[in-house]
C-alpha cells in the first residue's frame, strides 16, 4: 500500500506569486522539468543541511502514514484515519518557521503536524493503535494527536470549530506578552464554517500573534472547489477583516519556509494576523474509507510529478548532497518507522485503572 519512494523529482516552473497579486492558476501548471534539469550544486553547506533536514522530516512523515495505512488495512488501528500524503510541504514548512515555544492547532488530518512539532514516531503510532503508550495513552487516536511537552494543542474534529480556539491561544500569548505565536492549520471546507469567521474577526480586532493557514487540497472531503466555494481565492476572505493575506501553490519546502515566516514574523513583531491559503493536494482519499472516485487517475499523475518531498530529494541531490549520505538519511528514517511500528504493536493497551483519573479531578472518596 505504500507510495513510491522519492526518486525522480520535478523542479517548479510557477513562479512564486506575492501577497499584493495574490494569482495562482486554479488548473495544474505544465508538466516540470525531469530532475536531471535541476540546476547545478549552488547551495553553501549549512542551507544544504537545512533542506535534508526539512525533507527527512517530510520523508518520515511520508513512510509512517504509508505503515499507517498499511496498519488500518490489517485492522490495528481503528476508527478513522486521515492521512496527510502529498501535504507534508506545508506542515514542515509553516513549522520551521516557528520557535519551539510556539504553538499549533489543527485539523483531524494532524499526524504530520504532530511529527513536524517534535512529537516521537513511537507516542505517534502507539496512539494510532490505541495504545496506552500513545501520545494520549490510547484515548485520543487519530484525530486528536496532542502533545502539550511541544505546545502541539490538538487535532479537532469539528471541522472549522478549532479556529476561534487558536484565536483564544494567541489571545493568552499577547496578554501574558510571551511573544508566541499561534499557527492555526484547517482545510477550505472550514471557511464556509461560522467558527472561521468568528476566530478571524476576533484575531483582526484584537490584533493577535495568529496566523491562519488554509490547507486547501482542493476537495472538502470529495466536493471540488468548483461546486464548493462561489469565490475560489480563499485569501480574499482576509479583505472583509482588514488583514494581510498571501496564497501560492506548494511546490517547494522551502518556500513554504519562506512565505509562513514572514506572516509569523509580522504576528511575533507586529500582533498582527494573517490568513495564508497554501494551495496543495493529498494523494489518498479524504480518508482510508474513501476511494476517491470523484477525481481521475490522471488528475493524480499529474499532481504526483510535482511532488514537493521528491522534488527536495532531487535538488539535494542536485546541489551536491552525496548520495551515500542520502542512502543513509533514508534508510534512518526506515529504522525509526519500523521501530516505531513494533513500539506500537507491541505496546500495551490502556485498562479500566485510567478511566477515572482521565475523566474527573480528585481527590475522591472512598
Amino acid at each position: 500500500m505504500a507510495e513510491a519512494t522519492p526518486h525522480a523529482a520535478a523542479a517548479s516552473t510557477e513562479a512564486p506569486t506575492n501577497a499584493s497579486t495574490p494569482s495562482i492558476p486554479s488548473t495544474p501548471s505544465p508538466a516540470e522539468p525531469a530532475a536531471s534539469a535541476v540546476s547545478p550544486p549552488t547551495r553553501p553547506s549549512a542551507a544544504l543541511d537545512h533542506l535534508a533536514g526539512l525533507y527527512r522530516q517530510m520523508f518520515l512523515i511520508r513512510r509512517l502514514e504509508e505503515e499507517a495505512a498499511r496498519a488500518y488495512a490489517e485492522g490495528k488501528i481503528g476508527g478513522f484515519l486521515h492521512l496527510y500524503i502529498g501535504q507534508e510541504a506545508v506542515g514542515v514548512g509553516a513549522i520551521a518557521a516557528l520557535r519551539p515555544d510556539d504553538y499549533v492547532v489543527t485539523t483531524y488530518r494532524d499526524h504530520g503536524i504532530a511529527i513536524a512539532k517534535g512529537m516521537s514516531a513511537n507516542a505517534l503510532m502507539a496512539e494510532l493503535w490505541g495504545k496506552k503508550t500513545g501520545c494520549s495513552q490510547g484515548l485520543g487516536g487519530s484525530m486528536h494527536m496532542f502533545d502539550a511537552a511541544n505546545n502541539m494543542l490538538g487535532g479537532y474534529g469539528i471541522v472549522g470549530g478549532h479556529i476561534p480556539l487558536a484565536a483564544g491561544v494567541a489571545f493568552a500569548s499577547k496578554y501574558r506578552a510571551d511573544g508566541r505565536v499561534t499557527l492555526c492549520f484547517f482545510g477550505e471546507g472550514a471557511v464556509s464554517i461560522g467558527g472561521f469567521h468568528e476566530g478571524v474577526s476576533l484575531a483582526a480586532l484584537w490584533k493577535l500573534p495568529i496566523v491562519f493557514i488554509c490547507e486547501n487540497n482542493e476537495y472538502s472531503m470529495g466536493t471540488p472547489l468548483s461546486r464548493s466555494m462561489s469565490v475560489e481565492d480563499v485569501s480574499m476572505k482576509a479583505l472583509g477583516y482588514g488583514i494581510d493575506r498571501d496564497r501560492f501553490f506548494v511546490t517547494d519546502v522551502l518556500e513554504v519556509e519562506k512565505r509562513i515566516g514572514e506572516a509569523v514574523a509580522r504576528a511575533r513583531e507586529h500582533s498582527l494576523p494573517t490568513l495564508v491559503e497554501v494551495r496543495t493536494y493529498r494523494f489518498r482519499g479524504h480518508s482510508m474509507s474513501d476511494p476517491a472516485k470523484y477525481r481521475t487517475a490522471a488528475e493524480l499523475d499529474e499532481r504526483k510529478k510535482k511532488d514537493p518531498v521528491h522534488r527536495a530529494r532531487a535538488e539535494l541531490v542536485a546541489s551536491g548532497y552525496v548520495e551515500t549520505r542520502m542512502k543513509e538519511l533514508e534508510a534512518d528514517v526506515e529504522a525509526e518507522v519500523q521501530a516505531a511500528v513494533k513500539f506500537a504493536d507491541e505496546s500495551p493497551e490502556p485498562d479500566a485503572s485510567i478511566l477515572e483519573p482521565t475523566t474527573y479531578d480528585g481527590p475522591f472518596a472512598a
